[in-house]
């Protein structure tokens, strides 16, 4: 981030803060009406620091960003310029790309693994999306096993679609580099979407029984096996 932009946010803040002094200041009334207004400041503040640091080119600011980010939903605050800020920061360095002398300089798995875990929280459909997208374009298994698991949490599945796309990513990972970390978060994934939508489809089944055979450690191995076994008695008591 260049100089001008650090002394504008400086600048910004603290006409926030002077605002909140002079509301603080003044009568029973108009602290009632001036702390509206400040608090629609504050969050005007609060979004432009974090559309502008999501997209500075330190790493170190990337990291601000998302803390304002999970400040701003733990308020509830899951408005569309936070699902925009993430799904920036989570499709840096693969889709959204900066190259000097040729070289990716704006790839970082940890920024975009953290923004997988918010999007989790998040939790809107814009969420979702923007997860399924990262599961796809990814090439980084802790990154992809991050955004599998927070699909699972938000648990939307329409037409199966969110179970497809898990399985046909685990599917190709499985030929050449089977991922213990992801085929973890795929069972979790997919324990939790066959409990929010009542069902499980054919190609989860698959894939689990894939996990379940295939080159994985063997606890995960045993956590597939008994998650076949509960989804059939699942199934059952849902009929």
């Amino acid at each position: 981030m260049t100089v001008i932009k650090r002394l504008l946010f400086l600048g910004v803040i603290f006409f926030a803060a002077a605002s909140v002094i002079m509301a603080q200041n003044r009568g029973s009334s108009s602290n009632r009406e001036m702390s509206v207004e400040q608090s629609y400041l504050q969050e005007s503040v609060e979004l432009m620091i974090i559309r502008e640091q999501s997209r500075a080119e330190s790493r170190d600011m990337k990291l601000v960003a998302l803390e304002y980010i999970d400040d701003a939903i733990e308020r509830g605050n899951t408005g569309r310029e936070i699902c925009a800020a993430l799904e920036y920061l989570a499709l840096e360095g693969v889709l959204n790309r900066t190259r000097e002398n040729g070289r990716l300089v704006n790839n970082f798995p940890d920024i975009r693994t953290k923004a997988a875990t918010f999007l989790g929280k998040l939790g809107t459909p814009e969420a979702k999306d923007a997860l399924k997208k990262m599961v796809v374009v990814d090439n980084e298994p802790m990154v992809i096993a991050e955004a599998i698991k927070s699909l699972g949490s938000i648990g939307l599945n329409d037409n199966d679609e969110i179970t497809d796309t898990i399985a046909f990513v685990v599917a190709r990972y499985d030929v050449l580099n089977p991922d213990n970390n992801m085929a973890n978060s795929t069972l979790e994934a997919f324990d939790r979407l066959a409990q929010k939508n009542g069902r499980i489809d054919p190609a989860a089944i698959r894939t689990i029984q894939r996990i379940a055979e295939g080159n994985y450690i063997r606890p995960i191995q045993n956590r597939a096996k008994q998650l076949l076994s509960d989804l059939r008695k699942y199934q059952s008591e849902k009929k």
